[in-house]
């Protein structure tokens, strides 16, 4: 890592602290910095906080599940992002290309529908996302003569819709009093549910895709290269791409099973990140992770403090990364003339 790389990284990671440091603080029960640092400290092993009990409470079973949810979350998406644009060679590529959102979704909506708990739902959202992209990479083997990215791409969309089809008719059968304003608010995506449980399931999932895509950083910058080249560079394309997109789909089905259907992450904070760290996977990644967790955490911290109610997730991120998208797009073709 040079010392522009360095810097941008530094600077991010210290953005990220400020932000986390923000969502702890803000909130219905205000918290002030000394005494959430404060709070921290007794919890690390220090000396004890002397504070209201209420405070501690806010901090650690309040806000702190929620808070350490949207930073893996936000990780997850953004690092999942990463990969598949660089596989896919397009920066307009996001995690759900291949289905993985909507597979997700239909295992959560059959729970809900089918009333089962929350683990379950969660566990069946999951092994949705799991198995439509399997599925998806099965069927774009199964064709030939063509190029497999665009395939991948194509039975993805397919098999998306296909899933939506679905989700759509458990929403028309489902019980319009309870069962389908649980949908729908799922759907949405929101972080409000979440507990530490679902913490210790999810984000040793997340940080199990993370770690093949850290250590095949190198070889998925020559997957930008055309597969012959790639080939001639001693890189087993088929062989690495598979492991990208298992990596990528597990992440994303960790983070939708615990937080819902979140959109613009993966497509907005990675594009951003290239564009001040360029394309290098190895540092397009661990700028990405910084940015996407800091971005979620920021937008959660909005989401439960600009109204009365709760704004969901996936509606706030799609208001604030369509025009910071849009901004991408002009600032880059700007660029180049």
């Amino acid at each position: 890592m040079n010392a522009r790389s360095f810097l941008v990284f530094a600077v991010t990671a210290v953005a990220l602290v400020a932000v986390t440091a923000l969502a702890f603080a803000t909130g219905r029960y205000p918290v002030a910095f000394a005494d959430l640092l404060r709070v921290l400290w007794a919890w690390l092993g220090g000396a004890p906080h002397g504070l209201d009990s209420a405070i501690e409470t806010v901090v650690l079973q309040i806000r702190g599940p929620r808070v350490l949810a949207a930073l893996l979350v936000g990780a997850a998406l953004a690092a999942a992002g990463a990969a598949y644009q660089n596989l896919f060679r397009n920066p307009l590529v996001s995690p759900d290309i291949l289905g993985v959102s909507a597979g997700a979704a239909v295992g959560a909506v059959l729970g809900i529908f089918l009333s089962l708990g929350m683990v379950a739902i969660q566990s069946m959202a999951l092994a949705g996302g799991l198995a439509a992209v399997a599925m998806v990479y099965v069927v774009a083997q199964a064709v030939r003569g063509h190029d497999p990215l665009l395939v991948l791409v194509l039975v993805g969309v397919v098999l998306g819709s296909l899933l939506g089809a679905f989700v759509a008719l458990m929403k028309y059968l489902a019980d319009p009093y309870n069962q389908l304003p649980a949908i729908t608010f799922w759907l949405l995506g929101s972080l409000a549910s979440v507990n530490p449980r679902d913490l210790w399931l999810a984000g040793p999932l997340m940080l199990a895709g993370l770690l093949p895509l850290w250590l095949l950083r190198w070889r998925i910058n020559v997957l930008s290269l055309d597969d012959e080249e790639a080939r001639a560079l001693g890189v087993a394309t088929v062989r690495i791409r598979l492991a990208v997109i298992a990596s990528a789909t597990l992440m994303t089905s960790a983070a939708v099973a615990i937080s819902g259907v979140i959109g613009w992450i993966g497509l907005v904070i990675p594009h951003f990140a290239r564009l001040v760290t360029g394309p290098d996977f190895s540092r397009l990644l661990p700028v990405s992770i910084v940015l996407g967790a800091g971005f979620l955490v920021g937008v959660d911290t909005l989401a439960r403090s600009i109204a009365d109610i709760e704004v969901p997730l996936g509606v706030l991120t799609a208001f604030i990364g369509t025009p910071l998208f849009l901004w991408q797009l002009t600032a880059a073709r700007r660029g180049r003339q």
